[in-house]
């Protein structure tokens, strides 16, 4: 069964409340902030942001990828944004996979060879948030001047510890 029919309702109910009003483009706290795909982090709520206030970014593990530094460098460099936060969570699933394991299971259920990728799971959550730190404090393509910040969300009480370089 989709859901798809349940979103289109709930958007209607949604669009009376979100009003006509024209957001601007640009965030309005140039920030982007770098976080997991996972269904129990709102970072809007949790960080009290509203619509327009700044770019989130998700994937698995929230993980400093090419493609999530391409995502960054548009955001900085075309909308602005001159602050970056890191922000992994406790129970994330990229902590419950090997790279082996995982790929030799992808073999076996899709016949597809995937040896060569590298899936970023973790163990230790700061190390995680730390490494994408260091990642973009490397990174050619993020200017020196824009901050970087990293912290931990925890899912059972919805707290956000900072995570140290």
């Amino acid at each position: 069964m989709s859901y798809f029919k349940n979103f289109l309702n709930a958007n209607n109910a949604y669009v009376d409340l979100h009003g006509t009003g024209h957001l601007p483009l640009k965030p309005k706290t140039k920030v982007a902030i770098v976080t997991c795909m996972d269904s129990r982090l709102h970072v809007a709520q949790a960080l009290g942001l509203a619509l327009g206030d700044a770019h989130i970014l998700r994937n698995a593990g929230g993980r400093v990828t090419e493609d999530m530094i391409r995502s960054l460098v548009i955001s900085e460099q075309q909308m602005g944004t001159r602050e970056i936060v890191v922000l992994h969570h406790t129970d994330c699933g990229a902590q419950t996979f090997k790279n082996d394991e995982f790929t030799a299971y992808l073999n076996k259920e899709l016949g597809v060879d995937v040896s060569d990728k590298d899936f970023l799971p973790f163990t230790d959550v700061e190390e995680s948030v730390r490494e994408d730190m260091a990642i973009l404090r490397q990174s050619p393509l993020i200017p020196d001047d824009v901050i970087i910040s990293g912290a931990v969300y925890d899912v059972d009480t919805g707290r956000m510890t900072q995570v140290n370089p």
